[in-house]
């Protein structure tokens, strides 16, 4: 079967799909949340990426509050694909923009644990405020699955945004 031949299949799939929940939004929703697990991709790259580069006297406590974010990030990287396949529409295949995910080896090489941990205070206040936007929606389209996902991811986000500034606390 071609490649066309499966979208369209989803696509016809999708239509059939009666949950109480628009086709339109299930659609919207899914590019959202496609966007959102783009997101938690690259915050678990950079994380993986920093657990193995840390340095300094933070090295133990950053490795591994590192090594338990980008498992917990993995783990959630494949609920939010499910979610979208659940609401009908493909998973993201494609992820052209990967070469984006991690900072240049030049600059991991220079980064200091608190240059490190301060770039993912970035990365994980940002994917709130995305997910924040998208329990939103969901919860005024009365998508109560993917309203709770969100609040669950933000949880994990909030706390890990603590974690990190405790760590690095002076």
């Amino acid at each position: 079967m071609s490649n066309v031949s499966s979208i369209m299949n989803a696509k016809s799939t999708s239509e059939k799909i009666n949950t109480g929940l628009d086709e339109g939004f299930r659609n919207d929703i899914s590019k959202t949340l496609s966007e959102v697990l783009g997101a938690s991709y690259r915050l678990m790259v950079k994380s993986h990426i920093y657990h193995w580069n840390v340095v300094g006297p933070l090295f133990k406590p950053l490795h591994e509050l590192t090594e338990e974010h980008y498992q917990n990030l993995f783990e959630a990287i494949d609920v939010i694909a499910e979610r979208v396949r659940a609401l009908g529409n493909i998973a993201p295949y494609s992820i052209g923009n990967a070469a984006n995910f991690a900072p240049e080896g030049k600059e991991v090489e220079h980064l200091t644990a608190i240059d490190m941990v301060d770039d993912l205070i970035s990365e994980h206040e940002a994917i709130c405020r995305q997910m924040r936007d998208v329990a939103e929606k969901a919860g005024d389209n009365k998508d109560m699955v993917t309203e709770d996902l969100m609040t669950e991811r933000l949880a994990f986000h909030e706390k890990a945004i603590w974690m990190l500034r405790a760590t690095a606390s002076e």
